[in-house]
């Protein structure tokens, strides 16, 4: 299975390069958040992809799921995919957006990859193995486990780029981190994976499609992300009565020591 969200990832993001070098229109969906044809295109290659090779295990996506497109049931195991992950950092022509793909199952993300095609990071996990791949012209050429560190004093605390929050910020404060990493999309559990920084804090809003794909590497690789109560974040969330489906709550992502939560 893994080797085919790789493959995929690969694709998607040859197709999502294609756009950004050839510029496209950007529109907004209902919640006014950005889409583009680069979304869209991804989208389409990924599910025809693992629908067809996988056609048991249901799909949710983010583009569908803005349309309504959702499977009544997702039973154990389901898909969440983002086409594109960063898509505010692909508008503004910056470049660490990804292509994220996660197995989910009992609301764990299980397996997982993200694609960074701008800048050639690609990460993927399964259980008890995470690994930074390196690609060459859309190919893989060669990998190697990564590993989440034991967390450093002062700590490394790796920030959203476009979605920084007074919350956040207090956070930081109270950690009195030593680094601030600034980084869009999901490669900030990357970072955590691959040991280039330690702590993930998030107190604003993210969808499921946002994170599984990135925290699957993550807790391949030794960490984990846990809610403000100190529980795993869980996935297949439907019939919230406090947000909409797929709405993730505020978490912590940590390396193997965690920050205060």
């Amino acid at each position: 299975m893994l080797a085919v969200f790789e493959r995929l990832a690969l694709a998607a993001g040859r197709e999502v390069m294609r756009v950004f070098r050839a510029g496209c229109a950007v529109d907004s969906k209902l919640d006014s958040s950005p889409v583009t044809e680069a979304d869209r295109e991804s989208e389409k290659i990924i599910l025809a992809g693992l629908r067809a090779a996988f056609p048991e295990i249901p799909c949710v996506a983010e583009e569908e799921a803005s349309a309504g497109i959702l499977a009544p049931d997702l039973g154990d195991a389901f898909f969440l995919i983002d086409p594109l992950d960063g898509t505010k950092e692909f508008v503004n022509r910056r470049t660490d957006f990804t292509v994220n793909i996660a197995l989910v199952r009992h609301g764990v993300p299980e397996i997982g990859v993200v694609f960074a095609p701008c800048t050639g990071r690609f990460f993927s996990g399964r259980p008890g193995k995470a690994e930074a791949i390196e690609i060459n012209d859309y190919e893989i050429v060669d990998r190697q486990p990564i590993s989440a560190r034991a967390g450093m004093v002062p700590l490394t605390v790796v920030a959203s780029r476009s979605h920084n929050t007074p919350e956040t910020d207090a956070y930081i404060r109270a950690l009195g981190a030593a680094e601030i990493v600034s980084v869009g999309s999901s490669l900030k559990f990357c970072l955590l994976a691959g040991a280039e920084a330690d702590v993930y804090p998030r107190f604003g809003r993210t969808m499921e499609w946002d994170t599984a794909a990135g925290d699957a590497v993550l807790r391949a690789a030794g960490g984990m992300t846990r809610t403000l109560d100190g529980a795993p974040l869980a996935y297949g969330k439907r019939n919230q009565s406090d947000d909409e489906d797929f709405a993730n709550p505020h978490f912590i992502a940590s390396g193997k020591a965690a920050g205060p939560a």
